[in-house]
């Protein structure tokens, strides 16, 4: 509930700001007495399309923290945690990124990395993840992650999102009102566009986003490849992250906070909308990969 609650929240958060940045600039006006203001119309979409997507990553890592539950590590309360610390200082400095943030959070296997920028990110592992793994496994994973963030995914997957959703907002715009054209030709009042457009908007919305998440999903399983292999070169051979990934295969993975689904080490839905490629294509690219 409080996962649902922080996602809705901060949505409606993000639509006011975009509302209000549209405003301000003047790029809500693309609908004129004479039809759409094309260039207006895409000011409007770049606003609403990359705007999303640059404020969810910014504040993906207090996101993440709050929805995830995740506990930073900042004094080691163990021997445990203190190698974990010391695990993901050592793969950093191998990656050349800053120090990440280290966080614990409760519940079934797995983990995953965010935050805007490659010096100033967080890698959280779960419970389950460090109770059902061997340490050379857990040290595969956390390796995963840095290579997400060494990779620069999350930017990655923000700039992707952003032109997907620049997309769809300007072609159901255009559709919308070609639409409602072709239903009102013949009708002389110039008020400005019907019922037809409003609701073909909507519905195009919905249809061009599942299409649009379908893309952004392919990238994200391209990109999983990527840090698997990321990790083998960092543990310095492949084997870890084969071991780690077999066990994974065997375990119920726990569910991340849409935020960070896609940098999770195992996540996502279906064949289409999945952010993650299948366990065994995963096993089968690094048994292939040269070295």
């Amino acid at each position: 509930m409080k996962r649902i609650f922080l996602f809705v929240l901060t949505n409606i958060a993000v639509v006011a700001v975009l509302g209000i940045i549209a405003s301000l600039l003047g790029v809500n006006r693309f609908l004129t007495a004479n039809g759409l203001n094309l260039q207006m119309l895409l000011g409007f979409a770049l606003v609403i399309g990359f705007g999303g997507a640059i404020i969810s990553l910014l504040i993906s890592k207090p996101v993440a923290k709050w929805s995830a539950g995740v506990r930073v590590i900042n004094d080691a309360q163990n021997a445990d945690e203190a190698w974990i610390v010391e695990t993901v200082r050592k793969l950093a400095d191998k990656a050349q990124i800053g120090m990440p943030e280290v966080g614990i959070f409760e519940g079934a296997p797995n983990a995953f990395a965010t935050g805007a920028f490659k010096n100033s990110s967080l890698v959280a592992v779960s419970t389950g993840l460090l109770q059902g793994m061997t340490k050379e496994e857990i040290e595969a994973v956390i390796g995963h992650e840095i290579a997400h963030v060494a990779n620069g995914d999350m930017v990655t997957m923000t700039l992707i999102q952003g032109v997907m959703n620049t997309f769809v907002v300007f072609l159901s715009r255009v559709i919308g009102y070609a639409v409602d054209s072709f239903l009102r030709r013949g009708d002389n009042n110039n008020s400005g566009p019907g019922m037809a457009y409003y609701i073909s908007t909507i519905v195009l919305d919905i249809v061009l986003g599942f299409a649009a998440a379908i893309v952004v999903a392919w990238f994200s399983r391209h990109r999983e490849f990527r840090a698997d292999a990321g990790a083998a070169q960092l543990m310095g051979r492949k084997q870890p992250m084969m071991n780690a990934l077999a066990r994974l295969g065997g375990m119920q993975p726990g569910e991340l906070p849409k935020a960070v689904e896609a940098m999770g080490i195992t996540g996502g839905m279906g064949k289409w909308f999945a952010t993650h490629p299948p366990i065994e294509e995963r096993i089968a690219a690094l048994q292939n990969a040269q070295g």
